[in-house]
C-alpha cells in the first residue's frame, strides 16, 4: 500500500437552488484545475435572503486530494 500525502483546500460553492447544488459547484468548478479529489467536509452554510425569502446559498467545504507520488 502507498503511504499518500493529504492535502487540504478550501472552497466556498454558490447556488439559487439549494445546498447540495452548491457544494456541486465548488467541487465541480474545483475538479476542472485539481486532480485527486478524494473527500469534501461542509463546515459553514449561508444564505442570502430578499424579500422574506432564501434567494441564494452559499456553502464552503474543504476538499481533501491526495499529492502526486
Amino acid at each position: 500500500m502507498t503511504n499518500h500525502v493529504y492535502k487540504k483546500l478550501e472552497l466556498t460553492g454558490s447556488s439559487t437552488t439549494n445546498v447540495e447544488d452548491a457544494v456541486n459547484n465548488a467541487i465541480g468548478k474545483a475538479s476542472k484545475t485539481i486532480h485527486n479529489l478524494k473527500w469534501f467536509e461542509v463546515v459553514d452554510v449561508r444564505g442570502n435572503i430578499d424579500n422574506g425569502a432564501v434567494s441564494h446559498w452559499q456553502v464552503t467545504v474543504k476538499v481533501g486530494l491526495t499529492l502526486d507520488d
